[in-house]
């Protein structure tokens, strides 16, 4: 069987006009293609930087168990606090609630990406001058960022479950009772505590980071990419996605740790009889007592663990996602 190759802006040679690439976007993928492509991609990167996730998430509850026991934050930083979990409660606590981390990417990263390359297909913009389409800067900004926003929506109770799962260690030595056993336990007990909206707790502050984190790894690679390749005149390669995705990691952790931190603290609180949570009453409460109480930079608690995550983890999606692309007969995405 011989595959028809489309002819994308990875082969096609692009044109300079006033010192930059008028570059069009690839012909739109099949849904069951990209979002297959997608999912398996966001795997792969997660088996290699769940760990960090994992301590990253640690440390940002750790001022929030001070401040609330009393007590003094055993874990300070990012080999402390990767060291503590292994040492204190086994390695395999690195990897607590990667199948909810999983189960979230079969949902959000499929949706993302396909909304995503939906939405740029619709603001393309053609160039008057010369009739070649190309996509502005802040069009690919709003197609990430409604992207990210709506498959968090969406996949926000798997979110949630994976971030309880990930302190179900921490909690068992700080002598409290277990809450998460597995994922349709999980499921199960936050429905009978708070119902259908408590499986949402933490949705507003998680489709505010998901936004920005979409913006960041997905609309900045997209872009960055284009003007890598327009700068050093360079053909769509394996270079240049690499440089591209590292680009998008850092423009990704800058973004959206504020809201990372904002969305786990809210997530991780227990809830009354009634859902509503005991320490934050929302966003903007949650944000307000945290800069309130541990200062502003508390804002990026956790940053560098969370950048050495989505960088590797940036890095591992784009190269697999446009490995696999490769290997179907499609040019850079």
């Amino acid at each position: 069987m011989v595959i028809k190759k489309t002819t994308t802006i990875a082969e096609s040679k692009p044109i300079r006009r006033n010192g930059f690439y008028n570059l069009s976007t690839n012909k739109k993928t099949a849904f069951v293609e990209l979002y297959a492509t997608s999912v398996l991609s966001a795997c792969s990167a997660e088996s290699i930087a769940y760990p960090l996730d994992v301590c990253k998430t640690r440390m940002q509850i750790q001022g929030e168990i001070a401040s609330k026991s009393n007590l003094n934050v055993k874990y300070r930083g990012m080999l402390a606090t990767f060291k503590g979990i292994v040492m204190e409660e086994g390695p395999h606590k690195l990897y607590g609630g990667i199948s909810a981390m999983a189960l979230r990417h079969t949902i959000f990263s499929g949706l993302k990406m396909y909304i995503y390359d939906a939405l740029r297909e619709k603001l393309i913009r053609t160039d008057p001058t010369d009739g070649k389409p190309h996509l502005p800067f802040v069009n690919g900004a709003i197609a990430g960022i409604v992207a990210g926003a709506v498959s968090n929506i969406i996949a926000s109770p798997t979110d949630l479950i994976k971030v309880q799962m990930q302190m179900e260690g921490r909690r068992r030595l700080l002598g409290e009772p277990p809450r998460i056993h597995n994922i349709f336990q999980a499921f199960s007990s936050i429905y009978k505590a708070g119902g259908i909206v408590g499986l949402w707790k933490g949705t507003v502050p998680n489709a505010w980071r998901a936004a920005l984190v979409t913006l960041g790894d997905v609309s900045f690679y997209d872009l960055g990419k284009r003007a890598l390749m327009n700068i050093l005149d360079m053909p769509d390669n394996r270079l240049i996605q690499f440089m591209g995705s590292m680009i998008a990691g850092l423009a990704c952790a800058v973004l959206s740790t504020p809201a990372d931190v904002v969305k786990t603290r809210i997530m991780n609180q227990p809830t009354d009889e009634s859902g509503r949570g005991l320490h934050y009453k929302g966003t903007i409460d949650c944000f307000m007592k945290l800069v309130r109480k541990e200062g502003f930079l508390a804002m990026y608690k956790g940053f560098m663990p969370y950048w050495l995550r989505v960088g590797p983890w940036t890095m591992v999606f784009w190269m697999t996602f446009e490995q696999i692309r490769r290997f179907r007969g499609d040019a850079g995405y």
